[in-house]
């Protein structure tokens, strides 16, 4: 896209996006922290591990699946819910809760989530039945909500230049240094003592985050933010995300779409509708439409889309499948994926910098089709799979092509907005990743064919490799929009 020198946005409303990208670097500002510096080691470990902790339950609750539906008597709806109420509620209130950062300031609302979820975590480690395992979940989803946006904003607002890019590569390897080794921690855990303890583990690591982010991070807030929060556009998406989740879940259960799963899908779809409707409409909405008009933003977050929508979906059903149909243990399938936080370790900081010389265009197209042929290799897994001959090769693979895709894919989704709008523009791109997770465990089970049991190997095996070509064509897809929409040079991507 181009336009005329001097139609800049100066003028415009403050959610307005621009139509040109601004030919002058950003100037970095005075107090900008730099990456190599000792603060910069310190704020790094509080974002990476308080964004770590909530995004480490997905994939130890998967692990710990079977154990809980045997302990609480739970159907395949059950251990739906108890991965998708908490993506729900994350989905839902991370719009808000990175408004909320912006306006309030992202260091308090960060250490407000940090805690909130900890409580919320001590709920679920002392669930005593199915249900209020459940709910205790949609409060931590509330509590990842607010502290999400307020890592990568905190990040965005810390560093500057190239050392942003570099500190987002290294945000992303290190949390997903995190996120593999969990589940690794988590196997032990729900194999040695029990699952309520992967819950229980969440307490410590939030102490040492609230300790390093009073004594190391700045504080930073919008003084433009809006003063009106947007609580209408907030409840009619999570009315809309609430009854599209339910009705593709009970639509698994029940095996046809009755009059509940019509009505529930109806009128989630209305209310998805009324949100777009209230969205263009408010005065200081959380979702800025005209944001939207902006190419790079629109299609990295498209992009966002389809390539987590495969990341959760593969992870969901490659755990739970190690362990049901090929005999894994809890811990031997907590560790399967470990190659894949490897090499985010070694290649995410590189693959960030790397974008930031020669453009995100190209690694975010070639890191989702290497992604893609990763769950290809990895839909052969069956009943008494070697680890090194059937699982590593399509481990590794699909490592590589998540350490070349992630760190440009946030890189770019951040920068493809105004910087007074970095929390906004964090909301987005981790509520439409988590948005994506959400309708993956909601539907895939349901076009894999799971049916009403995710703890029957004959059931299972077939629906696995379904689900994982499914997934496979959904990251091929990710790559293909990331081409059309991304730009080549990265000063491109930049609103001006």
């Amino acid at each position: 896209m181009t336009g005329p020198a001097d139609d800049r946005p100066d003028d415009r409303p403050e959610n307005a996006a621009p139509d040109a990208p601004d030919e002058a670097a950003p100037v970095p500002p005075d107090d900008a922290v730099t990456y190599s510096s000792a603060r910069g080691r310190w704020v790094l470990l509080a974002t990476v591990l308080g964004s770590a902790i909530a995004f480490i339950d997905a994939t130890v609750v998967t692990i710990a699946l079977p154990n809980i539906a045997e302990d609480l008597d739970a159907d395949t709806a059950d251990l739906q819910w108890t991965v998708n109420a908490y993506a729900l509620t994350l989905a839902a209130f991370l719009l808000l809760g990175g408004s909320l950062g912006d306006r309030f300031g992202r260091r308090r609302v960060f250490l407000v989530g940090v805690v909130w979820f900890a409580v919320a975590s001590l709920g679920c480690a002392v669930a005593p039945s199915i249900g209020l395992l459940i709910a205790a979940r949609a409060l931590q989803g509330v509590g990842g909500a607010l502290l999400t946006p307020g890592s990568l904003a905190i990040i965005q607002s810390t560093f500057s230049g190239e050392d942003r890019g570099r500190a987002i590569g290294a945000w992303s390897g290190l949390g997903g240094i995190a996120g593999a080794v969990a589940p690794f921690l988590g196997g032990w855990i729900v194999q040695f003592t029990s699952w309520r303890w992967v819950f229980g583990i969440n307490l410590p690591l939030a102490a040492l985050v609230v300790a390093v982010t009073l004594r190391h991070v700045p504080e930073s807030a919008d003084p433009e933010a809006a003063k009106r929060l947007d609580v209408a556009g907030t409840v009619l998406g999570a009315l809309g995300l609430a009854g599209l989740t339910y009705g593709f879940t009970r639509w698994t259960s029940v095996g046809t779409p009755d009059a509940v799963v019509v009505a529930t899908l109806a009128g989630g779809v209305l209310a998805l509708v009324a949100f777009v409707i209230v969205e263009s409409r408010a005065v200081a909405p959380s979702l800025p439409p005209a944001l939207f008009r902006w190419r790079p933003f629109a299609g990295t977050n498209a992009a966002t889309l389809l390539i987590y929508a495969a990341i959760s979906g593969l992870f969901f059903f490659l755990v739970v499948t190690l362990q049901v149909v090929s005999g894994y243990s809890p811990l031997a399938s907590g560790i399967a994926p470990l190659p894949v936080t490897a090499l985010m370790l070694l290649l995410s900081p590189r693959a960030g910098a790397l974008s930031h010389r020669i453009g995100p265009r190209l690694p975010m197209t070639v890191g989702p089709l290497v992604c893609a042929a990763g769950a290809v290799m990895l839909s052969t897994i069956g009943a008494d799979a070697p680890y090194v001959t059937h699982v590593l090769p399509g481990v590794l693979v699909f490592g590589l092509g998540l350490s070349a895709t992630v760190a440009p894919l946030t890189t770019t989704a951040l920068a493809a907005a105004p910087d007074r709008l970095a929390g906004v523009a964090s909301g987005v791109n981790n509520a439409v990743a988590r948005i994506a997770g959400l309708l993956a465990i909601a539907v895939l089970p349901l076009v894999a064919g799971v049916g009403t049991s995710l703890t029957d190997p004959g059931t299972l095996g077939p629906a696995y490799q379904a689900a994982l070509l499914v997934c496979a064509g959904l990251l091929a897809g990710g790559g293909v929009v990331s081409w059309l929409t991304v730009p080549s040079s990265a000063d491109a991507v930049r609103p001006g």
